[in-house]
């Protein structure tokens, strides 16, 4: 059995980004904490909307994710080539 890894306020905190003047995590940093896939979380997100408060999650806007990628060269962001804009959590 695979022994599971604490996530540490270090891992969370490299994740965080400011986008419409909030801190945000986004779906795939979300997934990668988890431990799953960037559609796992989206899904659970979909699935079980009650259970996120009015405006927790919204979709990037194309201008948003390129700012990201010019503001966070370092940070690995999901690349150009995605079908999907990032989601905001």
């Amino acid at each position: 059995m695979k022994k599971k890894q604490l996530i540490t306020y270090d891992d969370v905190r490299d994740k965080i980004v400011e986008i419409r003047g909030q801190q945000c995590i986004l779906d795939f940093a979300v997934a990668e904490l988890y431990g799953v896939e960037t559609r796992d979380i989206n899904k659970a997100v979909k699935n079980n909307p009650r259970k996120f408060p009015q405006g927790w999650v919204f979709e990037l806007e194309k201008q948003e994710l390129e700012g990201l990628r010019w503001k966070n060269s370092t940070t690995n962001l999901p690349n150009s080539k995605s079908r999907v804009l990032p989601k905001d959590k």
